[in-house]
């Protein structure tokens, strides 16, 4: 498996096919292998690119005192554009990969040829880390409905499954997290593949879950996008990410927006056809625009 080194990490991926490059970008509790139905589809048109972030499985796992930091993410996905010849490079990122993808976008816009936001992380549009009253106040006045969704996830999800890990339960924390992001008793529906990818990661979840958190977004700064975006959603997945999307939508009017039919949060995986189908349709109709 080849690796390419960015900012004193070794990090694996995979390559194939040949033309404009393609880089994907995976989400929490997973690594490249969260691609593996995407790859040769894409491969047909594209070089396609997949490699593990920092600390993920098969790299060298992230160890007790080091902060899981979204900005560090943010500048290893650049240096791998970059390091690889790839630039500018379609991004195609889920969930917290999503988010990087985003954030390197808004820092970076000349690496990025065409952006693809499959359910991203975007809390921070609505709310800071660790919110306090006013603001959650706030939210629920303006945006009742994605209030409720965000304050759900948090006391529901993040909090408990952040408790479990300070108690040493990590099995508990991981399936408390899982069934925050897919549902009621998700995570135990997931296919003994994907929860044996997400036990691969496991210290990822709870380094994320304690660690810094999520890097503020500026509305203003996203409004200024000027790539082409596919924003997506899976037509099951939470109203949180529903919610997350519309508020992207509304920032970037002309991006294009889709929902992969029998779909939860893990998209590419539960109907990669029609994933696959809108991907390649959109990185086809803007090769050329962003270049």
């Amino acid at each position: 498996m080849p690796s390419v080194n960015v900012n004193g990490a070794s990090l694996e991926y995979t390559e194939c096919g040949s033309g404009e490059p393609v880089v994907l970008v995976h989400g929490s509790a997973s690594d490249y292998r969260t691609w593996q139905l995407q790859q040769d589809a894409f491969a047909m048109h594209f070089r396609t690119i997949a490699y593990s972030r920092r600390y993920h499985w098969p790299n060298r796992p992230i160890t007790d005192g080091l902060d899981y930091s979204m900005l560090q993410h943010v500048e290893d996905l650049k240096q791998v554009v970059d390091s690889l010849g790839a630039k500018p490079a379609h991004l195609v990122g889920h969930s917290y990969g999503a988010l990087l993808c985003l954030l390197l976008v808004l820092r970076e816009p000349h690496l990025a040829r065409s952006l693809v936001l499959a359910e991203p992380a975007a809390i921070t549009l609505f709310v800071s880390n660790n919110p306090r009253l006013p603001e959650l106040l706030k939210v629920l006045i303006t945006r009742p409905r994605a209030a409720a969704a965000i304050i759900k996830f948090g006391m529901a999800g993040a909090a408990p499954a952040q408790r479990a890990f300070r108690r040493g339960e990590v099995e508990t924390g991981l399936r408390i997290f899982g069934n925050a992001v897919f549902g009621r008793d998700g995570f135990e529906r997931l296919q003994e593949a994907w929860k044996s990818q997400a036990r691969d990661n496991l210290s990822n979840v709870k380094a994320e879950l304690l660690g810094s958190g999520f890097e503020p977004l500026d509305p203003n700064q996203v409004r200024a996008i000027r790539t082409p975006v596919l924003l997506m959603t899976g037509e099951q997945s939470l109203s949180l990410f529903h919610h997350l999307i519309d508020r992207l939508k509304e920032l970037l009017p002309h991006a294009q927006r889709t929902e992969i039919e029998g779909a939860s949060h893990m998209m590419q995986a539960d109907n990669a056809s029609a994933f696959n189908r809108a991907v390649k349709s959109f990185r086809v109709d803007h090769g050329n625009e962003a270049a």
